[in-house]
């Protein structure tokens, strides 16, 4: 076997995972068809070594293998000439380590502006190009959008990101701790700090209680029923359906200060860490957030319902921006974004967690287009609604049990493990590689915005440059997240 099968969270042996040689390793990642969420460099020795992580979300497994460059090795055939969603994957790789994956068809840096970037150019008379940013107004993250049109209509747009790269992951390496880990993209915090809490319990042996773990589902829903809210507003804005902006900007604050309530933080900030939790939920207290949040129900409700009656907006949201499934499958979309387009994988069902077994299998009219990608918000929020109350509810039946488990053993030495978990946007990704003494040695972390860049380029293709606004309301990806 070329590979060796895990499960989310459950790390391995470093020396269990097979080595092979590049073109090998390539023939196999082609052949068995599964998904990319990890390909990613370590130095060690005189050399590289590539790691690849699969997902078989079928059947919740795994798949890790490796192999290594010698330092007279700098380049293999490029595996997205077949499988484009390794696109981004490999341009990172190439970045980071020099490493050339030949026959590439859009070879360019990520992150690195000390490198030229060739913008992609149309020729012809009646071509004109608008450049946006980096630099926008307001509280933007910077990022810089390249259009190419012929008048109004937009033929081909390029996102430049990499202006705020942060050295998040040689971070953790040097000091990993909880802070940290909810600081790498402020709209995700509990999404994050799940992550990486899972992955050092599961490094650590620690099992933390069900008490402990129903708080953090119940925040992590929070967190995407908010932020999915407060989208819903932000196309109800770019429709100018100004009365929808407002309810729902009020309704996502019903839900944070729900947040505020538990902790102390309208993001999460500090609810949790390894281990288990800072902050328990009284029976009062659920008592009072379950009334906010049927409140916030009925609201979300009776808004989106009335917004998608209105022609105006429907006329704005119906066949803009759309992302195929064909197209999306093949660059590996991920979370919501993927799912309006019939892209179906969710982590917290496609992978074992005791706690989310009851998948909505009623199908979703994916569309790939605005109005699609506004509808599973709104299934989304209602989903997590329900959730909260399923949660909220079983939280009587662990009373008294410990919220955090103290444990002074050091990390497991020279292991491998992988940490998924099912943001607002989609997967977040954390591995983690621990050497002999139990240190960390390699953190990679994967955004589910990583993924869903190329497909927000591929929906403004063909619509107005007007339209490009609300097609980016549409996917709301983090530049920060991308960044790192």
């Amino acid at each position: 076997m070329n590979w060796i099968i895990t499960e989310n969270n459950k790390p391995v042996n470093l020396q269990d995972i097979p080595c092979l040689d590049i073109n090998d390793l390539r023939k196999e990642i082609i052949e068995i068809k599964k998904r990319v969420v990890g390909f990613f460099g370590d130095k060690v020795f005189d050399g590289v070594k590539l790691y690849v992580v699969l997902a078989d979300d079928e059947e919740g497994k795994l798949y890790i293998s490796s192999s290594f460059f010698g330092a007279d090795k700098k380049s293999y055939e490029s595996i997205t000439k077949t499988l484009p969603a390794f696109h981004m994957f490999e341009r990172e790789f190439f970045e980071q380590y020099g490493i050339e994956p030949l026959g590439h068809p859009w070879l360019k840096p990520v992150r690195d502006h000390k490198k030229e970037y060739p913008f992609f150019e149309i020729k012809g008379e009646e071509i004109h190009q608008v450049g946006v940013g980096p630099i926008h107004a307001g509280v933007i993250e910077p990022g810089h959008f390249r259009f190419m049109c012929n008048g109004e209509k937009v033929y081909d747009l390029e996102i430049r990101l990499g202006y705020q790269n942060r050295g998040v992951e040689d971070l953790f390496v040097q000091n990993p701790t909880n802070q940290l880990a909810e600081s790498v993209c402020g709209d995700s915090v509990i999404a994050y700090n799940l992550a990486y809490s899972r992955a050092m319990e599961a490094l650590a042996g620690i099992q933390i209680s069900n008490r402990a773990q129903l708080i953090r589902l119940i925040a992590l829903e929070m967190e995407r029923a908010a932020i999915h809210i407060g989208d819903l507003g932000a196309i109800a804005g770019d429709t100018a359906y100004q009365m929808g902006a407002a309810i729902f900007g009020a309704t996502r604050t019903l839900v944070i200060n729900s947040l505020l309530e538990i902790c102390g933080s309208r993001f999460g900030r500090g609810l949790i860490r390894v281990g288990g939790v800072n902050f328990d939920i009284s029976q009062e207290l659920a008592e009072n957030i379950l009334k906010t949040l049927e409140k916030v129900g009925d609201d979300v409700k009776r808004t989106t319902t009335t917004m998608l009656k209105s022609p105006t907006v429907i006329s704005r949201l119906e066949r803009t921006g759309v992302v195929s499934f064909e197209n999306a499958k093949a660059l590996g979309l991920v979370g919501p974004a993927g799912r309006a387009s019939g892209v179906e994988l969710d982590t917290r069902f496609d992978f074992p967690d005791k706690w989310f077994l009851d998948k909505d299998d009623k199908k979703f009219k994916a569309a790939g287009d605005v109005y699609s990608r506004t509808r599973i918000r709104y299934k989304e929020i209602m989903q997590s609604l329900s959730l909260i109350r399923k949660f909220m509810k079983m939280l009587p039946d662990f009373e008294g049990e410990a919220l955090y488990i103290s444990c002074t053993n050091a990390l497991a030495s020279d292991k491998f493990v992988v940490s998924m978990t099912e943001g607002w946007r989609g997967e977040v990704v954390q591995t983690f590689i621990t050497d002999n003494d139990g240190k960390i040695t390699r953190c990679k972390i994967k955004d589910p915005s990583f993924n869903n860049w190329y497909g927000l380029a591929m929906a403004v293709r063909n619509n107005g440059i007007s339209d490009f606004p609300l097609c980016n309301k549409s996917f709301n990806l983090s530049y920060c997240g991308n960044d790192l």
